[in-house]
C-alpha cells in the first residue's frame, strides 16, 4: 500500500473509504466497515503488526493487529470504531476529505476516524520501540459501534484475557471519559382490532389503554429511578419520546405504541435493567397481558475506577477525568472484562454532523497525545 506521509493523509486516506453502518441507513445502499477494515489491516501490516479479521457479521469483521512483545503481561489496547452513521442531509462532500481553513470535512472526521487516524500515526512512529515496552501493544479496529456496538461485545467475548486496559477512541478533547451511564429504549406496544370508525364498539382501539396507564407507569418508574443514583453518573433517567398509534381519524386503531429512552446507572443495570422494572410495574398493575415490550437498543453502563493503572497514566500525561452523557464501545469493552475509557481529539459537537470535520492542529495534538501514552510503558 501507499504509506501516507502525515497524519493528515491518513485521516483523509480513511475518510475517503465509505464505511457507513448498514444498520444506521437502512436503503441507502451502505456498504459497511469491509473496506476500511481491510484499509486498516494493511497499514497496521506495514508496521509490523500480525493482523486478522475477525467476521463479526457476514462482511463486517474486526481488524486486529498485535505487535510483537518481550513482554508477557496482559496488554493495552487502542480502539477506535471503524463504522460511521449514515451521510443523509450531509452539506459537505461526505467522502472527499477536502481541507478547508485547517479542517479536513468528511463523514467519519470526528467519529472517529480522526482517532483512529492520530493512533495509527502514533503506532506508526513508535514501532520501532512496541516490542520492549512493559505491555503489549494492540490496536483493534470495532465495526458496529453506531448500532449496537456488536463487534466490541464480540471482541471482549473472545479477548478479554488478553488486556488490563483498553483506550477507546472518540472525539472528548483529549479528556479521559471514565464513566457514562448505559442507554436502553424499550417499545411499549398495546395491541386492538380494526374497523371502521363510525361503528367504534365493533373494534378494540388499541389507544385507549395508552390513554387510561401510561400516566400512572411514568409517574412510577420515575419514583423508583432515584433509588438507583449512582455517586458519579447521578440518577438514571427516562424520557418519553415518541408515541405512534393509528391510520386515519375513521379507523379504529389496531395498535399504538410509544418509545421510551432509559439512560442507565451501574446499580439499575445490575438490578435487571429498565426492561426487568417495566415488567416488574406492568405486572403489579395487571397490566403485563396488555402491553408487549420490545427492546430497540441497548447499551451497558461505563465506570472505571480512577485508581485503574490506564487512568493514572492518562491523568500523568495531563488528561483530567470526565464523564460524559453520551455511550460508546468502552461500555462493552467493560462490561466483558476489560476496563477502559474513551479518549481522543476533537469535539463531539462534531460527531454525526451535516459538515463534520476535524481540525488538523487537533489531529496532530491527539498525535503526540497518544505517543505521550504509549511511552508511559516505557521500561
Amino acid at each position: 500500500m501507499n504509506f501516507p506521509e502525515s497524519p493528515t493523509a491518513l485521516l483523509r486516506e480513511l475518510i475517503r473509504i465509505p464505511s457507513v453502518n448498514p444498520d444506521c441507513a437502512p436503503d441507502q445502499g451502505a456498504t459497511g466497515e469491509n473496506e476500511c477494515a481491510r484499509w486498516v489491516g494493511g497499514f497496521l501490516e506495514s508496521i509490523g503488526a500480525d493482523v486478522t479479521y475477525d467476521e463479526v457479521l457476514p462482511n463486517r469483521p474486526n481488524v486486529i493487529g498485535r505487535f510483537p512483545s518481550n513482554s508477557t503481561s496482559k496488554g493495552v489496547l487502542f480502539a477506535p470504531h471503524i463504522d460511521t452513521v449514515s451521510v443523509s442531509g450531509m452539506t459537505v462532500d461526505p467522502f472527499a476529505a477536502d481541507i478547508t481553513d485547517g479542517k479536513i470535512y468528511g463523514r467519519g472526521a470526528s467519529d472517529t476516524k480522526g482517532t483512529m487516524a492520530a493512533m495509527l500515526w502514533a503506532l506508526s512512529t513508535l514501532k520501532d520501540e512496541l516490542a520492549n515496552l512493559q505491555r503489549p501493544v494492540a490496536f483493534v479496529g470495532l465495526m458496529g459501534e453506531e448500532a449496537g456496538q456488536p463487534g466490541s461485545s464480540h471482541f471482549a467475548a473472545r479477548y478479554s484475557d488478553e488486556f488490563d486496559f483498553a483506550l477507546v477512541g472518540e472525539p472528548t478533547e483529549l479528556e479521559t471519559v471514565h464513566a457514562h451511564k448505559g442507554c436502553v429504549w424499550l417499545e411499549l406496544t398495546a395491541r386492538g382490532r380494526s374497523c371502521h370508525g363510525s361503528t367504534p364498539h365493533e373494534g378494540v382501539n388499541a389507544i385507549r389503554p395508552m390513554l387510561t396507564h401510561l400516566s400512572g407507569l411514568f409517574d412510577a418508574i420515575e419514583s423508583i429511578l432515584p433509588g438507583y443514583h449512582d455517586e458519579t453518573l447521578g440518577a438514571p433517567t427516562l424520557n418519553v419520546g415518541m408515541i405512534k398509534g393509528g391510520t386515519g381519524p375513521n379507523i379504529v386503531p389496531n395498535a399504538c405504541s410509544v418509545t421510551m429512552d432509559f439512560r442507565e446507572t451501574p446499580s439499575l443495570c445490575a438490578d435487571g435493567g429498565s426492561l426487568s422494572l417495566v415488567r416488574r410495574l406492568l405486572a403489579e398493575a395487571g397490566l403485563a397481558d396488555l402491553f408487549e415490550i420490545k427492546i430497540l437498543c441497548d447499551s451497558v453502563p461505563l465506570l472505571t475506577p480512577p485508581e485503574t493503572d490506564g487512568v493514572r497514566r492518562l491523568e500523568s500525561i495531563g488528561s483530567p477525568l470526565t464523564t460524559a452523557p453520551w455511550f460508546c464501545d468502552a461500555g462493552r469493552l467493560s462490561g466483558g472484562g476489560i476496563p477502559s475509557v474513551a479518549c481522543g481529539p476533537g469535539n463531539i459537537a462534531q460527531a454525526h454532523t451535516k459538515d463534520e470535520f476535524l481540525a488538523i492542529n487537533d489531529l496532530e495534538k491527539g498525535v503526540e497525545f497518544y505517543r505521550n501514552f504509549i511511552r508511559t510503558y516505557q521500561s
